[in-house]
């Protein structure tokens, strides 16, 4: 597997590049990535099936100059912003007989995620409500996948020192929630590590053996992405 530390000016360029590491993953002799980047400018980014307006405070952002995207895979609705470290796993799904359906993959990704986060922090780490990571009982680990024939994008963020505050403020209710939420407002779901970026990014690199720095990035699909949907209200803003 490759490795690629690279985070672009924009939340559209950054989301872009994910997509298109994932079409990247689709051509013939493709190889793994493993892709970190950090948030440059605070945004919020809805799932793939939101419905903007129900899931997002749009009020709210508009007042704090903040934008609304919309990725490419499943999930709630986040903030993000100064304090996120963010990945992108493309995998092969080929290469395990978990990869090749939807919940089998969530599991298969956070074990190994599980095992390298206590590896960090020294405590235990529990994978709950299938995609989220927590340490007792607070999330500190949102993730989602989106998948093609060939290749699976899963990727997600881990909380260093967001501004919960604002996730508040600008984040609505959930339409759906885990059962271990148990009703709990953002503020008292989620919780920041506070602990360096770069401990992460050394677990996740050794988890994944990914050794090998990946040469570049796919420019001039990030570009075709921005222009044809990441920049276009009518995908990030589908009410």
């Amino acid at each position: 597997m490759k490795h690629l530390d690279l985070t672009f000016p924009t939340a559209a360029e950054n989301l872009a590049c994910d997509e298109a590491l994932l079409e990247w993953g689709e051509q013939d002799g493709a190889a793994e990535v493993l892709r970190f980047w950090t948030p440059p400018e605070t945004s919020v980014v809805a799932g793939y099936a939101n419905l903007a307006a129900r899931e997002v405070d749009l009020a709210a952002c508009a007042v704090r100059g903040i934008p609304v995207f919309r990725r490419v895979s499943g999930g709630g609705a986040v903030l993000q912003g100064p304090g996120c470290l963010n990945y992108a796993l493309v995998l092969q799904v080929a290469q395990a007989v978990e990869l090749q359906s939807v919940v089998p993959a969530n599991a298969y990704v956070l074990e190994r995620h599980r095992r390298a986060m206590e590896s960090v922090l020294g405590r235990p780490v529990r994978v709950q409500g299938q995609t989220d990571l927590a340490i007792d009982g607070r999330k500190f680990s949102g993730n989602a996948q989106r998948r093609r024939r060939r290749a699976a994008l899963f990727h997600g963020t881990f909380l260093l020192g967001l501004d919960v505050e604002l996730a508040e403020a600008v984040l609505r209710r959930p339409s759906r929630e885990p059962a271990y939420r148990a009703g709990r407002l953002h503020r008292q779901f989620m919780v920041n590590l506070n602990c360096p970026a770069e401990a992460i990014k050394e677990a996740l690199r050794r988890v994944w053996g990914a050794d090998e720095p990946l040469a570049g990035a796919p420019l001039e699909a990030i570009s075709r992405l921005v222009r044809d949907k990441y920049a276009q209200a009518a995908w990030n803003l589908r009410l």
